[in-house]
């Protein structure tokens, strides 16, 4: 008689042999107006690629920037209004690697972009 296969650390059949694939980056928003209220944080989305993450965070930016800009606005006061007020994504790894976006600095260098446009 033979023995039937042990399965490791209590997976069981279906998990062995399908396994599912979990998105490898997670985007959070934050609202810099309820700054450090963890109660205000949402998940916008898992991505499966730093790439489409990064993108989906510019995204919540922009639009951020896009709704508070005035004609003639200074960069700085765009700028200062979204650190008060706008949405702050971020971005985190299922493998817990550095990814290479910060809201705050995307922002500054699309004020300077959008207020610019003007000159």
């Amino acid at each position: 008689m033979q023995d039937s296969p042990t399965l490791d650390r209590g997976e069981n059949e279906e998990e062995k042999t399908s396994p599912t694939v979990k998105p490898k980056y997670s985007v959070f928003v934050d609202d810099n107006f309820h700054y450090m209220d963890a109660s205000e944080r949402y998940l916008l989305g898992e991505f499966e690629t730093q790439v489409e993450a990064i993108q989906a965070a510019k995204s919540i930016v922009d639009v951020f920037l896009t709704r508070g800009y005035m004609e003639g606005m200074p960069a700085e006061k765009l700028y200062q209004h979204y650190v008060a007020f706008g949405d702050d994504p971020f971005i985190i790894s299922a493998h817990h690697e550095d990814t290479p976006f910060n809201a705050w600095d995307y922002a500054k260098s699309r004020c300077d972009e959008l207020c610019n446009l003007e000159t």
